[in-house]
């Protein structure tokens, strides 16, 4: 497994600040330096990276039951993400015009998502996939630029199999619980519109400034996490991504 970025650069640069002057050998404490900040750092790095395996069997349940559910012949919206999605129990109910896979997996990032990508979005043919992940992914410390990486991978994964197919890419909601973090969450949300606008195949649905009053938050969304949202927040989310279900109902 390749080294995180920061840490390459470290390791490239050790030379630079523990010199070998003249052929002698560097001195122990600047050797035990480098190797407990290395140690650290890799520490740091695989606790932000997470195991996707510790969902392996939510996904198995999951599976079997939405394709217990799914019907081949119709046209399939796809939904995915994190809890956000995985707590929407009246997905299915709000579009009831529509085929509605609802594949979310509560606690998960971006990078779980390409982990199961097949068995939770392509094995369902989509006319349409609905994606939430980075709200986990920044709370944990990750930086917006990381999370877009692993978006692009997955769009890029999905246009693979299925050419043209439109994305729409839910911003990060706003939360009780996260909104000491509202700076980075924004940032996310900016270049998640502008890379967005940059593919006639990827669409990006603002959720953010409609849970809020003004430039307060809307405590009322939420039930007593202050993450997750009460029936009331899937109200606003319903109006905002019903424009963009598929243009074939069954």
């Amino acid at each position: 497994m390749p080294y995180p970025h920061d840490l390459s650069k470290i390791i490239e640069l050790k030379d630079i600040h523990t010199p070998n002057h003249r052929g002698k050998p560097r001195s122990r404490q600047n050797l035990f330096l480098l190797s407990l900040l290395t140690t650290l750092l890799i520490a740091g790095w695989q606790t932000r990276a997470q195991d996707p395996l510790r969902f392996e069997e939510e996904i198995a349940q999951l599976k079997l039951k939405n394709d217990s559910l799914w019907v081949q012949e119709r046209p399939t919206q796809v939904f995915t993400g994190s809890s956000s999605i995985r707590m929407w129990k009246d997905l299915q109910d709000r579009f009831p015009r529509y085929q509605v896979v609802n594949s979310g997996f509560g606690g998960s990032q971006a990078s779980d998502l390409l982990y199961y990508l097949d068995v939770l979005v392509l094995d369902y043919r989509p006319e349409k996939v609905f994606i939430y992940e980075g709200d986990n992914d920044l709370a944990e410390g990750k930086n917006p630029k990381q999370v877009l990486r692993t978006l692009q991978e997955i769009t890029d994964r999905i246009h693979v199999s299925y050419p043209g197919v439109p994305i729409v890419l839910i911003s990060a909601k706003p939360s009780i619980s996260r909104w000491k973090l509202r700076r980075k969450y924004r940032r996310f949300n900016r270049k998640l519109e502008k890379w967005t606008h940059e593919h006639s195949d990827l669409v990006f649905a603002d959720v953010w400034n409609p849970m809020l009053e003004g430039r307060r938050l809307d405590e009322s969304l939420f039930i007593e996490d202050g993450l997750h949202m009460t029936q009331k927040g899937y109200d606003i989310w319903e109006e905002i991504l019903q424009p963009h279900l598929g243009a074939e109902p069954y």
